[in-house]
């Protein structure tokens, strides 16, 4: 008994069908996965040549480490926001490896900047021809409490006890007012926000020097992202990548604060880049500031 030509054409038909769906779904499970991995190690990306770069040259001064602790800030909170009000586990790692990229990131800060000092100190004592055998660095630690010092601190335990004294007491007050909606909604939104706000202080810079070259000259604590421009292909690559970030909150359904503020990060983007072209091709003369303060760091 034989098979009828019209049967075998549908079954050929069915098979190549079958195999289709699984090529689509393979394809798709694959663009999930890329999805996945550019969300949680996307953002530690562009620290990677920097970390690179300060161990190579053991200089410091053109990265801010107000960076490290806005970012710092911002995730945790994300994290406890988490605990009110649920969201992707992907977003979560990709907080956990910010918050390590940004530690390892103090801890070579911290130790190069000590070191230079301590270099300065002696070249110091031989010029004077000082008799002293024991050069000593003043130790500014966590605990003193100094406001003076805050943030610029002799040792990386001490970043380290700041970061868990904050997560402490906020971990503590998001407990007692877990329940509140409007604690847990503004959270997320301070968590979002304070990452989205950090090009800013760069825009702001740009307008009032009307100029973007060098566009590492911010205000002298902040400095944020250490954006140092000198080609529009740097600008668009953190614009794309924000732009990237924004639609996966888009297409994931993430809380409304992550898009939103994304989307906010995203037109700050814009915004530099089109001073990037704009002064770039209508060069104009530069306005005073007060701003000195430079750096050569590369751009993140």
């Amino acid at each position: 008994m034989t098979i009828s030509s019209p049967l075998c054409a549908c079954v050929c038909v069915n098979m190549e069908g079958e195999l289709f769906d699984q090529v689509v779904a393979v394809f798709n499970q694959l663009v999930s996965w890329v999805a996945a991995g550019a969300m949680v190690f996307g953002g530690v990306v562009p620290y990677i040549p920097q970390y690179r770069d300060i161990r190579r040259t053991q200089n410091a001064e053109g990265f801010s480490t107000y960076v490290c602790l806005v970012l710092l800030v911002a995730n945790i909170l994300r994290i406890l926001f988490r605990f009110g009000r649920y969201f992707e586990t992907l977003l979560l790692w990709q907080s956990i490896i910010m918050i390590a990229t940004m530690l390892i990131m103090l801890n070579l800060c911290t130790n190069v900047r000590m070191a230079t000092e301590l270099n300065t100190k002696r070249r110091s004592f031989i010029a004077t021809d000082s008799k002293d055998e024991e050069i000593r660095i003043p130790k500014r630690l966590f605990l003193d409490f100094d406001w003076s010092y805050f943030w610029s601190w002799s040792h990386f335990m001490d970043y380290v006890q700041c970061v868990l004294a904050f997560t402490l007491v906020a971990a503590y007050i998001t407990y007692l007012l877990l329940d509140s909606a409007l604690f847990v909604e503004t959270l997320g939104f301070l968590a979002v926000f304070a990452e989205a706000m950090l090009g800013t202080p760069q825009l702001h810079c740009n307008y009032q020097n009307k100029s973007t070259e060098g566009m590492s000259q911010a205000w002298e604590w902040w400095n944020p992202k250490n954006y140092y421009v000198e080609s529009i292909k740097m600008v668009l690559m953190w614009t794309s990548g924000d732009t990237f970030k924004t639609g996966y909150f888009l297409f994931t359904q993430a809380p409304v604060q992550f898009w939103t503020c994304g989307l906010l990060q995203v037109f700050v983007d814009f915004a530099i880049l089109f001073q990037v072209y704009y002064y770039s091709r209508y060069p104009q003369k530069p306005v005073s500031h007060t701003v000195s303060h430079t750096t050569s760091a590369k751009a993140l």
